[in-house]
């Protein structure tokens, strides 16, 4: 389970990173935007943080972006 939490922090990660460039704005200014600190964002970019829903919501707004869920399949 650690594992699986673990690839999912750095793959939000990678995708908030990918799209922050992708429009070109700098780590300072994303943070700014979304009213988080830039410690935050860096660790968050990295995968290093565990982001709340709220603060996820902040950065995702920003960039156009949206999570989504899906059910697992179970193997059988």
């Amino acid at each position: 389970m650690d594992n699986q939490i673990n690839s999912l922090r750095v793959s939000i990660g990678e995708q908030i990173r990918l799209r922050r460039k992708e429009l070109m704005i700098t780590q300072p200014d994303l943070a700014d935007i979304a009213g988080i600190s830039i410690n935050t964002l860096y660790k968050i970019e990295r995968g290093q943080a565990n982001p709340t829903i709220e603060v996820l919501g902040k950065i995702l707004d920003v960039l156009g972006l949206e999570i989504t869920v899906g059910v697992k399949q179970l193997k059988r």
